[in-house]
């Protein structure tokens, strides 16, 4: 009894070890793509089309299905979309949208179909019948890291929030006064991009923090966490 207690345990605080050691990598990473937001723009660009090549190949060579393979391959189409102003984004954008609708119908649809087990009709009841070889987990699990989920999360660490974009000569109102800007611009200039994973750790941390005030810890006094 009291080894499954100790194993509920063990679970848990291995759970929450591996989420603060992802959060960690998280931060890491999206710090050193703040610094080399170029060649991280090339590099998301080879690979979408490489996953795009992969798709094709997976297609002719293990009879994947037509329809569903080239849905996922406008779906990298559309990623690439976020590309064109890298590393800066709206979240409001139909571009990020209608990624963020297709990275879910993605999971679900190829979820589906290797999850597929049903016997032809015409096959129920013969004893002889052999059904086709299912994918193993190790392929199933390749599979969805690299043709489903790697470009949308580098996309997510890779990107920053819009809310920290330098203005733009578009932006500004031609009829403000010249003075104004003067005086506004240096502020706006001192504004750093900050990347998506970075804003979203940060609100963890704060509301964390918060929670932990409330019961009566009061952890790092002197951490004020980024400003959203």
């Amino acid at each position: 009894m009291f080894l499954q207690v100790v194993s509920y345990i063990g679970t848990v605080v291995g759970f929450l070890f591996l989420t603060l050691s992802i959060a960690s990598g998280l931060y890491y990473v999206s710090e050193i793509v703040e610094e080399h937001s170029e060649p991280t723009r090339r590099f998301l660009s080879r690979a979408i089309y490489t996953i795009m090549v992969i798709l094709v190949l997976l297609l002719l060579f293990d009879k994947f299905p037509f329809k569903l393979t080239l849905f996922s391959i406008i779906s990298h189409v559309i990623y690439y979309q976020n590309l064109k102003k890298f590393p800066f984004i709206s979240l409001t954008s139909p571009t990020f949208i209608l990624s963020c609708l297709c990275v879910i119908l993605n999971h679900y649809f190829w979820f589906k179909y290797f999850n597929h087990v049903e016997i032809p009709p015409q096959f129920k009841y013969n004893p002889n019948y052999v059904p086709p070889r299912r994918a193993t987990f190790s392929e199933v699990a390749s599979f969805f890291a690299l043709c489903i989920w790697f470009i949308p999360f580098a996309l997510f660490v890779s990107l920053s929030a819009g809310d920290y974009v330098l203005p733009t000569t578009t932006e500004i109102n031609k009829k403000q006064d010249v003075t104004d800007l003067d005086s506004e611009a240096p502020k706006r200039l001192r504004k750093k991009t900050v990347g998506l994973a970075r804003v979203v750790i940060n609100n963890i941390r704060k509301q964390i923090r918060l929670v932990l005030r409330t019961l009566g810890f009061d952890i790092e006094p002197e951490y004020e966490p980024l400003a959203i």
